[in-house]
């Protein structure tokens, strides 16, 4: 008798923890474009943030720059999770357990100084061998991501500017 009550409690664990990744999952057909910049979420699949307040409500965005605007402008929220897409599954994980690597020659999604998340150490440590860049936690990536706002902000603005100029003729 124990043993079938703890199957059975090990069975709904993994339903509902089956359930909670499918609906993770699903965060790109619930918004598909950054709330801030507009990119497609699915497209930067590998950056994309997803972030759950207490309230119940939810932000998707496209990357860890997007989503420092969304903690800036929010600031009395409380955020219940925080999750970012692995770089190289693509799949959402929980952004505070990630291994992030910041910086390398990869271009980074609406920065010039990458920031990228991954499930494990050992993915992280190979993008470094074959791209540069450095292990950070969570805390260093968001840090980096305000300390990188105003650059990262110009930038944008000028490839905008520029891409208008060059649709204009």
């Amino acid at each position: 008798m124990a043993k079938k009550i703890m199957l059975f409690a090990c069975l709904i664990f993994l339903v509902t923890a089956l359930t909670a990744a499918a609906l993770a999952q699903d965060d790109v057909k619930k918004t598909a474009s950054c709330k801030y910049c507009g990119m497609d979420r699915e497209k930067f699949a590998h950056s994309r943030m997803l972030i759950e307040y207490t309230d119940g409500k939810a932000v998707g965005t496209c990357s860890i720059h997007c989503a420092a605007v969304e903690f800036a402008l929010t600031i009395d929220k409380t955020p219940k999770a925080i999750m970012v897409g692995d770089y190289n599954t693509k799949m959402l994980i929980d952004a505070e357990k990630a291994t992030w690597v910041i910086g390398g020659s990869k271009m980074g999604v609406m920065t010039r100084n990458a920031k990228w998340a991954f499930a494990q150490k050992g993915d992280a440590e190979k993008f470094i061998a074959q791209n540069g860049g450095k292990l950070a936690t969570y805390d260093d990536a968001m840090k980096a991501a305000y300390e990188d706002m105003y650059a990262d902000t110009k930038m944008i603005r000028d490839r905008r500017t520029k891409m208008m100029m060059e649709h204009k003729h």
